[in-house]
Order: C-alpha cells, then structure tokens, then sequence
C-alpha cells in the first residue's frame, strides 16, 4: 500500500498520509517521500498543497518502528524529520492542513505548519514527547511557541495532554474548525481559494510573516520593501490593477 496519496484537483494537490493501520505514522520511507512528492507537485504546476491523513487519524507522530531502522537518533532528526519540517516550512505554494482526528508528536507539528489550519470538530492536539522521554521535534516547538506563545507551549511540551480543536482554536494555534463530515471540502475550499491567488505573492507572504517573529520592527520594514517592490513587478499584479480598473474580478496566473 502506497503510504502517500496523490491527487490533483485542479491547481490543488491532495496529499494523503495512507498509513491508516497506525494512526498515519511516520515511518522513515513516509518522511522521505513527503518532501520529494512536494517538490513533484511544485514541479507540475500546484498552487496550492493540502495534506491531510486516512482513516480516523492525521497523524500519530514518528512512528516507534524508526528506533528498530539502525539509525540514530541524530541520523534520524537530520535525515528525517528535519527535512520533512523544513519542506513544510519552505513550501513555495499555500499549504493547508486537514486534521482529522488525532495529530500527536511530529504529526501535530505537521498540522501546525499550514499556512491555513483546518481542524475536524473532534479532531485533537497532542505534544506526546515527554511520556515517552523525549523533547518536541520537527518544529514543533517553534511552532506552538510562537503561535500560542510561552506558556501554553511549556504546558503542552510538559504535561502532554491532548487538545481538543476547539482549545487549539482559542489557543491560535489552528484556524478554523469544520463539522467532521465537512471537513475535507472545508478544506478543499480554502485551497482552491488559495490556488486561484497570486501565488508568488503569497510565497513571499508566508516568509515575510514567518521572518517577523525574528525581526526588529525596522528590519521587518526593510522585508516588506524588498517584497513589495518583487511583487510589484509580476504580472499578477499588473491583472490585479487591471481588474480593479476595469471593475472585474482579476484572473490570476501565479506568475
């Protein structure tokens, strides 16, 4: 069975975590294939990337089976999940999160990294790291930090209780919740939204916002210069100013 799905629907490509026997676990051949399948997408014309899990869960983190692979911990985090965090937060389309179920460990720092987080009602937010020993990993701690800050971040990584969506909403950490039913065309909503934007402008937004969190005031100033003069000189832009003239709803090509 394949571990990921790929489907395309439109500018939008569907990525779905096939390891339903174990809750959509990350084994080491799954963490390998999401970046490259990512990479594939981009390649191929996508606008909008949405990942989501089969079965009852999104993802039930690092799958325990990588402890029996023979690599360590160290080869695990630099070959593995690293990357695979990394290509979430590189990602040069619009990336939305469907969390069906339960997103624990790794799997919820693969939530958390959407540009645009869609939540089933029952779905659930777990840091599990500590009961087994260990810290949070694949950006998990950036993540959850920064959207709900301190101690909220220490209170999740320590006592690892599980988050019900409507918590993580309050808490930022998610962006909207749908009926369970209604999940996926939620979600499918907003990505189809997403693909028919600029997006080369909306590349440039998803790092100008994830740089502020470092920046100073001024410096954030400075990006949104460079930015803005970047933008400026698309196409999309010349339709968005065309449209605007012309009293229209602009048609956007990603260029």
């Amino acid at each position: 069975m394949e571990e990921l799905l790929t489907e395309r629907i439109g500018d939008v490509f569907r990525l779905t975590l096939n390891r339903p026997q174990e809750l959509n676990s990350i084994s080491a051949a799954l963490a390998l294939e999401i970046p490259r399948v990512m990479a594939d997408c981009v390649a191929q014309g996508a606008r909008a990337i949405l990942v989501t899990g089969a079965g009852r869960g999104f993802c039930s983190g690092a799958s325990l089976s990588g402890a029996k692979s023979g690599l360590s911990h160290d080869a695990q985090m630099e070959s593995l999940y690293n990357p695979l965090a990394r290509a979430f937060y590189n990602s040069p389309v619009p990336l939305v999160t469907a969390v069906n179920g339960v997103a624990a460990g790794a799997g919820a720092a693969l939530a958390f990294a959407g540009d645009i987080i869609v939540a089933a009602r029952s779905a659930s937010f777990v840091l599990s790291f500590a009961k087994i020993a260990l810290v949070p990993d694949c950006g998990a701690t950036w993540l959850v930090a920064r959207a709900a800050g301190r101690a909220r971040a220490m209170q999740m990584a320590m006592l690892g209780d599980k988050m019900p969506a409507a918590e993580a909403l309050a808490a930022g950490l998610i962006t909207q919740i749908a009926e369970d039913d209604a999940l996926q065309e939620s979600a499918m909503q907003v990505a189809t939204r997403l693909a028919s934007m600029p997006t080369r402008t909306l590349e440039m937004i998803r790092k100008q916002v994830n740089s502020a969190f470092s920046q100073s005031f001024e410096e954030s100033l400075q990006t949104e210069r460079v930015n803005q003069c970047a933008a400026a000189l698309t196409p999309d832009f010349a339709e968005g100013v065309a449209a605007f003239r012309e009293r229209r709803p602009p048609i956007f090509t990603g260029k």
